[in-house]
């Protein structure tokens, strides 16, 4: 799992996590630093900004404030920004408050504007939480 300490965060440092092209998980995935995922997922992710690399697969739900689709995703997407590119493919509905799509795309399910609100499905990640289970992974 993805993860942030607390103090990396609130010193302003950008944090970033990448699954590279290797890496097959399954399980869901809840990061608070932004993400790149070039592998496999088989779970959810819930994220601050996902960026998928061309020849990864996602199944699951996606969950972020902003996402960049470029290879396959088999699940729903609830982001405020969403970019799909020429490359992607998305089996699933899309709910967002900026869209953009290359031509080229595919996508087969809905698209559901959201009128300026955060979508339902984003959620963000208690505080205190994130620290408890901070500590566990060190453990």
């Amino acid at each position: 799992m993805a993860r942030t300490t607390p103090s990396a965060r609130s010193a302003g440092t950008p944090t970033f996590s990448m699954l590279g092209s290797d890496t097959a998980i399954t399980g869901n995935i809840e990061a608070s630093a932004d993400l790149h995922v070039d592998g496999r997922v088989e779970g959810d992710i819930t994220c601050n900004s996902l960026v998928q690399g061309e020849g990864s697969e996602i199944t699951g739900a996606i969950r972020s404030e902003t996402v960049r689709v470029a290879g396959l995703v088999r699940g729903t997407i609830a982001a405020r920004d969403v970019v799909i590119l020429k490359t992607a493919r998305i089996e699933g509905d899309v709910a967002y408050d900026s869209l953009t799509i290359e031509q080229g795309a595919r996508l087969e399910g809905r698209l559901s504007p959201n009128g300026g609100q955060t979508p339902p499905a984003i959620v963000q990640i208690p505080a205190s939480r994130e620290a408890d289970l901070v500590l566990e992974d060190a453990n």
